[in-house]
């Protein structure tokens, strides 16, 4: 048998057919959100999730910049994106295709309870975004396959349940939080003011006067901080929200329209940019 190494295993395998993605929420994981997905040339614009984004390529590479440091991935990566971490992401050569689950952080807290027998103080959190471990990769996408494929429950649980448990042992850290002690700075002002008001139509000038700086300042130190431009989080922030609107039922357009989206064409464009999937898709998932 010939050894050939991570990078050849990323230029050396082909891409071929269509693109293709199967979405769905597992109820035995709290509804966490799967993603199975074969992308050629669909790039996701930048996003964050409310949960943690945990995943894995089976083949070709994904290039992506996370927190603003760039990386590519390919068969035997992981990504493990904290929740509010934006990312994004385009295929590298003729595409990927990839897994992933989007664990809510009171499951993860959950399973290293169970694990621990404790209880859990401060924040679970992931510090490397990208990293290499074949072998916990290869049982992420055996645990993912047989959620895909409706295993048994218990067979389905288990392997979920231990190669989550396994990433926090090896790869986890926690963030202790004090309440009420976070510098409330400019662009950290301009970042609330958006996301309680995403679905109004705010102009530049408006967020310069919460802010307290000039627009120009506030565009580059609002960059800087948060890897993203003021408007492109305003934008994630509304497709956040009607993601939610979708779980509970919303029709495509009721929610572009309660989410401040000026039409449905526009709401679909983004919110596949920053999904991989359609709106539709992702309401039947």
């Amino acid at each position: 048998m010939q050894t050939i190494s991570q990078q050849q295993a990323i230029d050396d395998t082909p891409i071929e057919g269509a693109e293709r993605t199967r979405f769905w929420r597992d109820a035995r994981f709290m509804g966490m959100e799967c993603l199975t997905a074969t992308f050629i040339t669909h790039e996701f614009a930048p996003h964050a999730h409310e949960t943690f984004s945990i995943g894995a390529i089976e083949a070709g590479s994904q290039i992506s910049k996370i927190k603003g440091e760039r990386s590519q991935a390919g068969p035997g990566d992981f990504y493990l994106i904290n929740p509010d971490e934006i990312h994004d992401g385009h295929p590298g050569g003729s595409g990927y295709r990839y897994r992933m689950v989007y664990p809510s952080a009171d499951l993860l807290v959950n399973i290293i309870e169970d694990v621990t027998g404790r209880a859990f103080k401060g924040t679970p959190s992931f510090s490397k975004r990208v990293l290499q471990d074949p072998e916990l990769a290869l049982s992420f996408h055996q645990a993912h396959r047989t959620l895909e494929l409706a295993g048994g429950t218990l067979e389905a649980e288990e392997k979920m349940f231990s190669v989550l448990a396994a990433m926090f042992e090896k790869h986890g850290s926690t963030i202790i939080t004090p309440i009420e002690t976070r510098e409330q700075s400019a662009v950290h002002r301009a970042r609330d003011f958006l996301t309680k008001n995403f679905a109004e139509d705010i102009g530049l000038e408006e967020l310069a006067r919460v802010a307290g700086l000039s627009r120009a300042h506030l565009i580059r130190a609002f960059r800087k901080e948060f890897h993203i431009t003021p408007h492109a989080f305003l934008t994630d922030k509304r497709v956040r929200a009607a993601k939610t609107l979708l779980r509970h039922g919303w029709s495509a357009v009721d929610a572009a329209y309660q989410c401040g989206f000026a039409d449905q064409a526009h709401f679909s464009r983004h919110f596949k940019a920053r999904t991989g999937v359609t709106p539709g898709a992702f309401r039947a998932g």
